[in-house]
């Protein structure tokens, strides 16, 4: 009975992100701040992505701990062992159709499971704004309360949703990151949320001593995220145009980059690059981004990106592929002035003049110091007083029981 009591008194949250690289990296920093304010976590994957960071991250990595625990619902799609990301439309598909059933049996499952354990009933539902197909259910008829976490940028999201209600209600806008900042404050060294990650590929950091040999600021990383996917010539414009900048440069080619082609790259571009270049099919990107050798970055504009890169203060060069990266793109060369667009079809001539425009011009130089000044204020709102800290607080402290 005390166990139970006890139990009763503690919150426990249901994290469910969307099955994609970025957005389930942006719900897992989340569920790591929720279990440093006392939060009992169950953090569900699919189970073809729980698979893939079995294979990345080794057998053992998603036992969790003692009230941190990773959970698997299906997607209904057909079984497939490939390690690459799944087909966007049957997924979103299959989000919409297959999942909300799965996952009202799973928060039945915990409830049930705890009448006879130390876990208390599940007491909130932390979801991917893209989940509500198969999470809005499972809160309603369980009478949960669920707060979404929306990965896109708010000038974004004002094209999805509209905010009169909540304005006049003075909900909004409550600013919940960067959540990389707000982690890094509130995880302790020590602790064991520290080992927990989610790459769905390996990491290689062979990259980072990479780094450690070119002098500061002189490297631009290259990588187009997790979902977009290149053509054949994309591919070849892209290389000769960073061969002909002539700047050291890492470059994460996934093993699924190239549409319906493996990624080969151009013998003259390999012999052109020897000696400056560096490749991986995956890295620890905030960890590339804060390296002291880092001095931009060719991004897809995916927020995660945006976010990660405007923390560590490398300006970008922009190529969006869909989704919100296009409005992204908008905001951070036109409106912000923190990085420069690549627009249209991909040709090696512009690759090299953005390349060298944000390397070496006067524009990249200015670039520099605004996006430094955005990265001070990022790190100044998530300190203990700071707006982001303040507003976090705010909104375990407002909306959950």
């Amino acid at each position: 009975m005390d166990t139970q009591l006890a139990s009763a008194k503690r919150s426990h949250a249901v994290c469910m992100p969307g099955p994609y690289q970025s957005h389930i990296g942006a719900m897992l920093k989340l569920a790591k701040l929720l279990h440093t304010k006392g939060f009992d976590i169950s953090f569900v994957n699919t189970e073809y992505n729980h698979r893939r960071l079995l294979k990345s991250r080794g057998p053992r990595a998603l036992d969790g701990f003692h009230g941190f625990q990773f959970l698997t619902i299906t997607d209904g799609l057909p079984p497939s062992d490939a390690d690459s990301s799944q087909d966007l439309m049957a997924l979103s598909d299959a989000v919409r159709n297959n999942m909300s059933a799965p996952f009202s049996d799973l928060i039945s499952n915990l409830n049930h499971a705890a009448s006879n354990s130390d876990v208390p009933p599940v007491t909130c539902i932390f979801s991917d704004g893209f989940m509500s197909f198969a999470t809005s259910e499972a809160a309603q008829e369980f009478g949960i309360p669920i707060i979404q976490l929306w990965t896109i940028p708010a000038c974004a999201f004002m094209g999805y949703k509209q905010y009169r209600t909540l304005q006049e209600k003075g909900f909004t806008p409550l600013k919940v990151g960067p959540l990389s900042l707000l982690v890094n404050k509130l995880v302790q060294e020590e602790s064991p949320l520290k080992s927990i990650d989610c790459n769905l590929w390996t990491e290689d950091t062979e990259c980072l001593r990479w780094l450690d040999s070119k002098e500061p600021k002189s490297v631009l990383y290259v990588n187009f995220g997790s979902i977009a996917v290149l053509t054949r010539e994309e591919l070849i414009e892209f290389a000769m145009g960073l061969a002909n900048s002539e700047h050291p440069f890492l470059w994460i080619i996934r093993p699924d980059l190239v549409s319906g082609d493996s990624a080969v790259l151009p013998r003259e571009f390999l012999e052109e690059t020897e000696g400056r270049s560096m490749y991986a099919d995956w890295c620890p990107q905030e960890a590339v981004l804060n390296h002291l050798s880092t001095g931009g970055f060719l991004t897809h504009c995916g927020w995660n990106s945006v976010i990660e890169s405007v923390s560590s203060g490398v300006p970008m060069i922009c190529w969006p592929s869909f989704g919100d990266q296009s409005t992204n793109c908008a905001y951070a060369c036109s409106k912000w002035e923190i990085g420069l667009e690549l627009s249209g079809v991909v040709k090696r001539e512009e690759v090299e003049k953005l390349v060298r425009d944000l390397m070496e011009g006067d524009k990249g130089k200015q670039m520099k110091e605004r996006i430094t000044e955005w990265k001070k204020l990022a790190q100044e709102a998530t300190e203990p007083n700071g707006s982001s800290s303040i507003n976090f607080d705010k909104l375990l402290n407002e909306f959950l029981p």
